[in-house]
């Protein structure tokens, strides 16, 4: 790359330096030259103020060239006569040789050839094209095609550096499932006669869904990394251009590059860019998009002679994505690439600590509970951020402190210690967070808190870290109002405390009514409307969604949503009153320590909660022991663990098979044993019969006894 825009330099340096020599020939040397107009040369003229006159025939003027009286003999000036002007001519020569003193001259006019002229006429529009060219072929050198002029058709896939450290399946931690599920693409570019002996097809393309920052593109790393394979990565905006027909253009050579380098994989990052649904939102059929995605559904569709090429895309949202290409034969496996759990959080953060010195006291495992709902990217930017701050402070290790100033940083925003609050707005902010912290504390599904601080950080004067108290998928009625009434519990502690209220609370509103929103026209929690859904949850225009959707429920259906709406908040504000009343004394416990301490942890708050006082406490007595080597599992390990799955499923249908055949054994033994003694039976029946005469069976025996017959028969 160096090498390359020193020779760009260069080239463009040697451009320079001849248009200006060009442009300096044609203007010559007027650097001493004063150009006279032609009614100030002949006053000069007539004054006889003119020492030297040169007077030379040019192309439709006559130039005239000389020095005035007083100047130097470096100096000069000049001044054109035009053709037309000939009775100006005459008079100007009778004029000049009436002066002894003017050392007047008349030059012939040059002879210039024709194709002379006409090199001078187009060398500077050559040279002018030949830099626009030059220009063009480098601004399209970064796509792939070696910098060509007008090289706009050729793919701008970057090719996955081999020799580079390459991306493992234990690098990718918080993912095990993902794992799982494209340890079949790695097995089949490995080894792709395994799977051709049996008839199976591998899945054409893997769609990765997911929210951002989850791992979709180091997933796609990690399959070309264990596969060994060329791995080809492209955005999906990098398919289309101003100019119509690029995009198709690139898809077919992305397509052709891929079979030269098959078996391998191509990853198209943000396909929704590309992929999008057509004929929605407001492009037309003419779209370039539109182009674009019909070349890649052909492409896609013709894998039978592009056999070894796996395609991996990722995005965000799936819901936009045109039908067609998801169908069976292009995209048809999705992988979801969900937020990591808690223990994909502390395997995340183990495998970001990797490369940075952890104190002691620094306890993973308790980081990955705090943080739910982060993603992998998240919790990378956490770590960074607690390195930094270990940096400003000259530290050698990063502590327990400097992760939760991150955490905090990551979450609120930097703190703003030197900010002016009045005693009031901070008394209004104590007991405001205290609200919030009490509900948390009484109240088992409503979100714990597990930081309170009056220190203004960001646009919050202060703020609760509030986060479920687990992991959670699904939530229930009661849960979700809990939910909401730990969000009221700082408007309804400043109307407890102060009588007034502020404006504060405006955030915990916005979630608490779409809490409440969600419970009655998406969830079916309204005991008046029952279990209905009402609305259509569409995206916005420039997603692929239609420009507007109107709702499909009438106005009174409306006014009764808003009437559920309110008495779900409203009641669940009741109840939150009730609680904090009730534990006035707590509440004020802790806002009055938060006015002295400005920061409380969750050990802090269940000390004050349940005991009335403040832990003692001190950092370095907090040891934890590390496991370095708890890290992503590796190819082999999931390997390993879906073998393992294999042979217990194996195993559990031999075994039954074998309980099977014991058990029709069994039957076969009793019922032949049945049979023998039934044998008997009859031949003693028969027998006394011929002596005594014929017997009486009971009622009901000669049915079981013919049943029996029938039984053997079948």
């Amino acid at each position: 790359m160096p090498k390359n825009v020193g020779r760009n330099i260069v080239l463009i340096l040697i451009l320079s330096v001849i248009m200006f020599g060009i442009f300096q020939s044609f203007n010559g040397d007027s650097a001493l030259e004063e150009e006279l107009q032609y009614n100030e040369f002949l006053d000069a003229l007539n004054a006889g103020n003119i020492e030297e006159l040169t007077i030379q025939p040019e192309q439709n003027v006559y130039l005239i060239e000389g020095r005035l009286a007083g100047q130097d003999e470096q100096e000069s000036f000049t001044s054109v006569i035009p053709y037309n002007s000939t009775q100006d001519l005459d008079q100007i020569l009778e004029t000049a040789k009436s002066q002894d003193n003017l050392n007047f001259t008349i030059e012939p006019a040059e002879e210039q050839s024709p194709w002379t002229s006409m090199l001078f006429t187009f060398i500077p529009l050559l040279l002018i094209l030949f830099l626009f060219l030059f220009l063009m072929s480098q601004a399209q050198g970064g796509g792939g095609g070696g910098g060509k002029v007008m090289n706009f058709g050729k793919s701008k896939a970057k090719l996955y550096d081999q020799n580079k450290k390459k991306v493992r399946f234990e690098d990718v931690a918080g993912a095990d499932e993902e794992k799982q599920e494209l340890i079949e693409v790695v097995d089949f570019l490995k080894d792709p006669r395994r799977f051709d002996r049996i008839g199976a097809k591998i899945p054409k393309g893997v769609l990765l869904v997911g929210p951002p920052g989850t791992g979709k593109t180091l997933i796609a790393k990690a399959v070309a990394g264990e596969a060994g394979v060329p791995f080809f990565s492209i955005s999906g905006s990098d398919f289309v251009e101003m100019f119509v027909g690029v995009g198709a253009s690139r898809v077919r050579d992305l397509f052709e590059n891929a079979k030269k380098n098959a078996p391998c994989i191509i990853f198209i990052d943000e396909i929704d860019a590309v992929g999008r649904q057509r004929g929605a939102g407001v492009g037309g059929g003419h779209d370039e998009r539109e182009q674009t995605l019909n070349q890649l559904l052909v492409e896609m569709d013709g894998f039978g002679e592009n056999e070894g090429i796996i395609m991996i895309a990722a995005t965000n949202r799936p819901d936009i994505l045109d039908p067609a290409l998801l169908r069976p034969g292009r995209f048809d496996r999705q992988i979801p690439v969900g937020r990591p759990d808690v223990k994909g959080r502390e395997a995340v953060l183990r495998v970001h600590a990797k490369n940075k010195p952890l104190d002691e006291t620094v306890d993973l495992a308790a980081l990955a509970a705090r943080t739910p709902g982060f993603s992998g990217a998240d919790l990378e930017n956490l770590l960074n951020e607690a390195a930094l701050v270990a940096a400003r402070g000259n530290k050698r290790k990063i502590d327990m402190r400097d992760v939760d100033e991150a955490t905090d940083r990551v979450i609120a925003g930097p703190a703003k210690k030197s900010k002016v609050i009045s005693q009031k707005e901070r008394n209004i902010v104590a007991f405001h967070e205290a609200g919030h912290t009490v509900i948390g504390m009484v109240l088992d599904d409503a979100d714990m808190v597990h930081k309170v601080t009056i220190v203004p950080r960001g646009q919050a004067g202060g703020y609760a870290v509030m986060l479920p108290k687990e992991d959670r998928y699904f939530m229930t009625k009661p849960e979700l109002e809990d939910k909401i009434v730990g969000l009221l519990g700082g408007r309804v502690s400043e109307e407890v405390n102060f009588g007034e209220v502020s404006t504060g609370a405006h955030n915990d509103f916005q979630r608490s009514t779409g809490i409440a929103r969600s419970m009655v026209v998406e969830y079916g929690m309204s005991e008046k409307l029952g279990p209905l859904q009402f609305g259509d949850s569409n995206g916005q225009v420039f997603l692929g969604k239609d420009m507007q959707s109107d709702p499909n429920y009438s106005d009174a259906i409306a006014y009764e949503i808003d009437q559920e709406m309110q008495n779900i908040v409203k009641t669940q504000y009741e109840r939150c009153r009730q609680i904090l009343i009730e534990h006035q004394e707590q509440l004020t416990l802790i806002a009055e320590t938060l006015l002295v301490e400005e920061t409380l942890d969750r050990e802090q708050i269940e000390g004050l909660f349940y005991h009335g006082k403040l832990p003692e406490r001190n950092f370095e007595d907090h040891t934890v022991d590390e496991d370095e080597d708890k890290i992503g599992p590796s190819y082999e390990d999931v390997k390993k663990g879906l073998d393992e799955d294999s042979d217990d499923d194996e195993n559990e249908e031999r075994d039954m098979v074998e309980r099977e055949e014991t058990s029709r054994e069994y039957d076969r033994r009793e019922q032949e044993r049945r049979e023998e003694e039934r044998n008997s039976q009859h031949r003693l029946a028969e027998e006394k019969t011929e002596t005594d005469g014929p017997v009486q069976r009971p009622e009901g025996q000669d049915r079981e006894f013919d049943d029996d017959n029938n039984n053997r028969r079948n």
